[in-house]
């Protein structure tokens, strides 16, 4: 009797033991991307938390200098899904209609912003070196300043530089201000001599991000892109519900300090949706790279959005009226 017994429970504890290996080879694997700052914590969070895993999803997290230069990827379905601006979604898209926009993730109240060394104001910074990340929010930023400060670009020479060498610029003296956001606002200005914040984004525009999918991918394997938007929509309620434990995924995964994470979080607001602001972001990007000859052609307005994955999940987060073509 203890012998049979005994071979059951073994039997049994065999079987309970290949059940995780099991579920981890029906998980479906996708690849995703994004840059290294607070306003894409849906992504660290859903990834740290174990959110894309309870809803299917062995994720591959990648990241690199922003969440716009990770945005050219999805085309040719390199990732499937990705973090970024306004610019990059539409300078993308223009390439290949399969890059679109399948929710807002973040509102970035004070955000953006002008770090100067040695620089008390605009004026100050005339005929000076701006470092600006093209295609980025950092250059968002820059232009929707020299809109609304009414600003001669001609007074300024801007210089590329990518957001994370922008510090160790201004420190060895390439550059002599650059526009950017955080963490590397607070951080050059904590870094570097003589560095400090000469204007933000308050009153000059209000950054957002956004959650760009392949298409392709996405009606190809419908109920994996479903999971992918279930998973942001969880972990952005995380963020808003228990923002202690979620500034200490965010913080683990950005190697950041727990109590700055959580400062720079309380600067965002998590929001999975669609809407009207929405679409007036990417009306704003339009505006922009029209006035920099860098839009090669007209925005697809019709097949730039790609709602049907948020409509199912939360249909009341989509509300918005397509501009006119």
């Amino acid at each position: 009797m203890f012998d049979i017994g005994r071979r059951s429970a073994l039997k049994l504890a065999a079987g309970l033991a290949v059940i995780p290996s099991v579920a981890r080879a029906q998980a479906t694997k996708i690849v995703i991307a994004t840059g290294v700052d607070p306003s894409f914590s849906a992504y660290y969070v859903a990834k740290q938390a174990g959110i894309f895993a309870k809803n299917g999803l062995e994720v591959q997290l990648n990241t690199g200098p922003s969440g716009s230069a990770m945005v050219a990827l999805l085309i040719q379905n390199q990732v499937q899904s990705a973090f970024g601006a306004e610019q990059a979604g539409l300078l993308n898209h223009n390439l290949d209609p399969n890059v679109v926009v399948a929710a807002e993730g973040a509102m970035l109240a004070r955000w953006y912003g002008i770090v100067g060394k040695d620089i008390a104001n605009m004026d100050a910074l005339k005929g000076k070196r701006l470092g600006i990340a093209r295609g980025s929010g950092s250059e968002v930023f820059w232009l929707a300043a020299v809109s609304k400060l009414k600003l001669d670009t001609k007074d300024y020479k801007i210089v590329q530089v990518e957001a994370p060498e922008m510090v160790a610029a201004l420190e060895r003296g390439d550059i002599d201000a650059y526009s950017a956001w955080e963490p590397w606002l607070t951080r050059g200005a904590a870094a570097v001599k003589g560095a400090r914040l000469v204007v933000d984004n308050v009153g000059i525009i209000e950054g957002r991000v956004f959650i760009y999918i392949n298409k392709d991918w996405a009606t190809q394997n419908h109920a994996a892109a479903l999971s992918l938007m279930r998973s942001m929509i969880e972990a952005t309620e995380l963020i808003n519900t228990k923002r202690d434990e979620a500034a200490g995924f965010v913080a683990k995964f950005l190697k950041l300090d727990v109590s700055l994470t959580k400062m720079l979080m309380d600067k965002l607001t998590f929001d999975i949706h669609l809407d009207q602001q929405s679409v007036g972001n990417f009306q704003i990007a339009e505006a922009q790279l029209k006035s920099i000859g860098r839009l090669a052609k007209p925005v697809s307005w019709n097949t730039l959005f790609y709602p049907e994955l948020l409509r199912e999940l939360a249909p009341n987060k989509v509300n918005y009226k397509l501009p006119d073509a």
